[in-house]
Parts: C-alpha cells; sequence; structure tokens
C-alpha cells in the first residue's frame, strides 16, 4: 500500500466514526418515562379523578390500591413498555358502569392535566390519549 492509500483509508476511517449514531426512536414507554414516569403518571390521575366530581364517584367502591396497580400496568402495556396486564379487559371492566359521554370526557381532560403536572410532553400526551381512545367503545354506556 502506497502513503496515499494509507492516508485516504484513515481518513474514512476518522469520517465514519464521526457520523451521528442512528438510534432507534423512544417508544412511548420510554417517552413517558418507564415505570418510574407512569407511577407518577398514575398517582397523579388518581389525584385528579379523586377531585374532580365528574370523576370521583365511579371510584367510591374500587380498591384504590389495585385499580393502581392495574391502571400503571396498562399504560406500561399501551406504551409499549414490558409489562404484563393482569386486569380485566376494558369491557369487562367497565361492565355495569354505564359511563356517558361526559364521564368518558372528563376523565380524559383530568388524564391530560395529570399528565401536564408531572412534565409529559404535549405530544408524548397525544401519543398516550390516541392510544388510549381505542378503548372509548369498550368502556361507553356497559
Amino acid at each position: 500500500m502506497t502513503g496515499r492509500t494509507i492516508v485516504f483509508i484513515f481518513s474514512i476511517l476518522a469520517l465514519s466514526a464521526c457520523a451521528p449514531t442512528v438510534r432507534a426512536p423512544a417508544t412511548l414507554y420510554d417517552q413517558l418515562g418507564g415505570n418510574a414516569g407512569i407511577a407518577r403518571l398514575t398517582d397523579a390521575a388518581i389525584d385528579q379523578y379523586a377531585a374532580d366530581p365528574r370523576v370521583a364517584p365511579m371510584f367510591d367502591h374500587v380498591d384504590i390500591g389495585r385499580f393502581r396497580r392495574v391502571f400503571a400496568e396498562y399504560i406500561c402495556v399501551v406504551s409499549d413498555g414490558p409489562c404484563r396486564y393482569t386486569g380485566a379487559s376494558m369491557a369487562d371492566a367497565h361492565r355495569g358502569m354505564n359511563l356517558h359521554e361526559g364521564q368518558f370526557n372528563a376523565i380524559v381532560e383530568d388524564l391530560t392535566a395529570a399528565m401536564t403536572s408531572v412534565h409529559v410532553s404535549v405530544p408524548t400526551q397525544n401519543r398516550l390519549i390516541k392510544r388510549l381512545a381505542k378503548v372509548r367503545t369498550d368502556v361507553l354506556y356497559k
């Protein structure tokens, strides 16, 4: 090899070492802050629900500790996290509640306020709400 060839090869190697690393896009789970972020969000949402007279009565006979656990699991699974959801299907969990649009909207408003309070970015909030909205028909008027 000539000196020129060696310089060329080292130049190519040096340039490739400086190239930006392409990373896989962060999952929604990562954007929510992983398990710790989801735990903060879950606690903030429960606080919002408890303070909202439109929502609080729905939790009068609910085991809040269990709800906290399965709600966090559900958010984790919906956001592509490594969790396993152990709760009932959304249809079964809401059967007999007869939730109407106003209550559903209040729950979404409170969840959004909770996400804001724990500093979840608006684009991340929108991603989560979009995924959760898929079960809307499973929970309304059941």
